[in-house]
């Protein structure tokens, strides 16, 4: 079994499918409207993908890990420094950086406010 994509609301599609393509090297496998007919695209590789899917409404207030909810999502990468450069060359500065066992991890949000976690595990650990 395998996670196979994340669906998120976002405020611009172009900017939202550029910044995800440019951070991870995604592709974009498809592109045209939802059922609604509103503009949507799904950017990823051929396993797993994150849905975009525009709406002209302002990103939800800030999400509090005490309420229900998602709160953020993830993924592990091989070089954390390395993605971190990236960030940094999209303008994006880290909200949160930890060492924990069993590697070491940091948090952004994305242009709608949508928090992201990057983990980079020690050795064998996954």
């Amino acid at each position: 079994m395998f996670l196979e994509h994340v669906n998120l609301t976002v405020t611009d599609l172009a900017k939202s499918t550029d910044f995800y393509r440019r951070l991870f090297g995604f592709d974009l496998r498809w592109e045209g409207k939802t059922s609604a007919g509103e503009p949507a695209a799904h950017v990823g590789d051929d396993r797993s993908y994150i849905a975009l899917f525009q709406s002209a409404r302002q990103p939800r207030a800030e999400k509090s890990y005490a309420e229900a909810g998602m709160n953020h999502f993830g993924f592990v990468v091989d070089d954390l420094h390395a993605m971190k450069d990236r960030l940094d060359s999209l303008g994006v500065t880290p909200t949160a950086e930890a060492d924990y066992e069993p590697g070491k991890r940091l948090y952004f949000l994305d242009p709608d406010r949508i928090e992201v976690e990057l983990v980079e595990y020690d050795g064998n650990s996954v």
